[in-house]
């Protein structure tokens, strides 16, 4: 069973027990987190929301907040001495999918 999921802006597909990383949620390790933006499910048939399947829930529990790898930006403009480097980390929130009602 499977069903895909919709938060932060991009779209999941989670099945039970998965880890998935997704965009910072503001909740601390250990609390469940309930997603009701389900656009599909898949048990044995695959139902498909318009956009959203109605009564659908995905429960999660979340394992860790954290930072990503840091990525360097660097602008720069040739003939110009213009250069500026700039740094940014990523905040994430790491949860495990403990049930999908659909």
């Amino acid at each position: 069973m499977y069903a895909i999921i919709a938060t932060g802006g991009k779209q999941y597909k989670v099945s039970e027990g998965d880890i998935i990383t997704i965009e910072k949620l503001g909740v601390e390790a250990g609390e469940k987190v309930t997603f009701d933006q389900v656009l599909a499910v898949s048990d044995k048939e695959l139902k498909v929301g318009a956009p959203t399947v109605a009564g659908a829930t995905v429960e999660a529990s979340v394992v860790k907040e954290g930072r990503g790898k840091k990525v360097i930006v660097y602008k720069y403009k040739r003939k110009t001495g213009y250069h500026k480097k700039n740094g940014h980390r990523q905040a994430f929130t790491q949860v495990k999918i403990e049930k999908i009602n659909g």
